[in-house]
């Protein structure tokens, strides 16, 4: 008798056990979700299930991700300028992106998208979403973003250019091993925006593979992902400078990298009645479609610098195109309009509490005139011309 028994008992586990599983595999499910175009870049697998994405019932009942799990208690010997990583909980993940726009990709006079993903498409290669430029974890403003791509990942160059750092000490402190970058690379390209030049720096490597002086194109290897430098995990940091290779001339990297092909970025000006910039407002996009939330911040004060033409205080990328409520919470209430996010580029709306919503794009500055002086218009040496 003890032989059926032990056989039913195995069976009736075996059963169990087989129940509990998902409907199919993971590869599986993603063979389904990926597109029939051939064209489109194959599905990128996750190094786990990802967690479920908030689902709306309506525009006016939100459920959103807690944000009550970062954590962030600061080390004792923190600086001020120190990169911290937080912790966070698991994040949502796409099955699949489409590929990117061909670089470099410009559809307007003021969009400038020159740089291609530093992470490839078999890894995570997008911003984490709750740590992006301008956010403000401790003391100081965050001034790139980080890609929480696993340890060994390759990284590659965002642009050709030439490598004028590599190894510890970018940040010229006095012991090169305690910098918080970590060990690092720093590329000056050979092209520039309006006459100045562009940098890119990736930090928190944990093995290099180019040397200073060495050139590179977009796409070469520059070394694996680490965990050196201020950190609390693997990823890298990625920073864009313009003008000058320092701390305090980064620009929102968002802004210069190319998004998805069909996807766009949203940039906003977000302003008090007198026109001051409102600093960490929350604000969400919410799809008409299929109702999956996209939440940011907006800038925090310090040092932080804007794009030229936008002069921005909020910026999301990786928004796939389509319609979507904007929803603002500003002094305890929320606000919302409907925007429409255009393919592949540069979307920007601005926002005064006395005047509303307004999506007329900004208007191209121009040079500013300075007269010449006696002694210029003596010697004829003035290389200045009016406007």
């Amino acid at each position: 008798m003890r032989r059926p028994i032990i056989f039913i008992l195995c069976l009736t586990l075996l059963t169990g056990l087989t129940g509990c599983r998902p409907e199919g595999t993971l590869e599986r499910q993603l063979e389904e979700r990926s597109p029939a175009d051939p064209s489109v870049a194959k599905a990128e697998l996750p190094a786990s299930l990802p967690t479920p994405t908030p689902v709306l019932a309506d525009t006016q009942s939100l459920i959103l991700e807690d944000q009550s799990n970062i954590v962030a208690q600061p080390p004792a010997d923190l600086a001020p300028l120190e990169f911290v990583f937080p912790t966070f909980d698991a994040q949502t993940v796409s099955f699949w992106r489409p590929p990117l726009y061909p670089l470099p990709w410009e559809p307007t006079p003021s969009d400038h998208f020159y740089f291609t993903r530093p992470i490839g498409a078999n890894d995570v290669n997008w911003p984490l979403a709750r740590y992006r430029y301008g956010y403000l974890l401790y003391s100081e403003p965050h001034t790139g973003i980080d890609i929480p791509a696993p340890k060994g990942a390759p990284i590659m160059a965002a642009g050709s250019g030439t490598v004028i750092h590599a190894g510890y000490g970018l940040y010229f402190v006095s012991d090169i091993y305690k910098d918080p970058y970590g060990i690092a690379v720093a590329i000056k390209h050979d092209f520039g925006y309006k006459g100045k030049v562009l940098y890119t720096v990736y930090g928190h490597l944990d093995r290099v593979d180019v040397y200073r002086g060495q050139r590179v194109n977009a796409g070469d290897i520059l070394g694996v992902v680490g965990e050196t430098g201020k950190v609390s995990g693997p990823h890298l940091h990625l920073e864009v400078r313009i003008g000058d290779n320092t701390f305090f001339s980064s620009r929102n990297p968002e802004l210069w990298i190319a998004p998805p092909v069909g996807w766009g970025v949203l940039i906003g000006r977000v302003m008090e009645s007198n026109g001051r910039k409102i600093p960490q407002l929350k604000v969400r996009l919410v799809s008409l479609e299929s109702n999956k939330v996209y939440e940011a911040i907006t800038y925090a004060q310090g040092a932080i610098n804007v794009d030229e033409y936008y002069d921005e205080n909020l910026v999301l990328g990786d928004i796939p195109a389509g319609k979507y409520w904007l929803f603002l919470d500003f002094t305890g209430q929320t606000i919302k309009t409907e925007i429409e996010i255009l393919a592949g580029q540069g979307n920007f709306f601005t926002y005064r509490s006395t005047r509303g919503f307004d999506f007329t794009r900004p208007k191209e500055k121009l040079p500013a005139f300075n007269p010449p002086t006696a002694m210029e218009q003596a010697d004829g040496s003035s290389s200045q011309t009016a406007p």
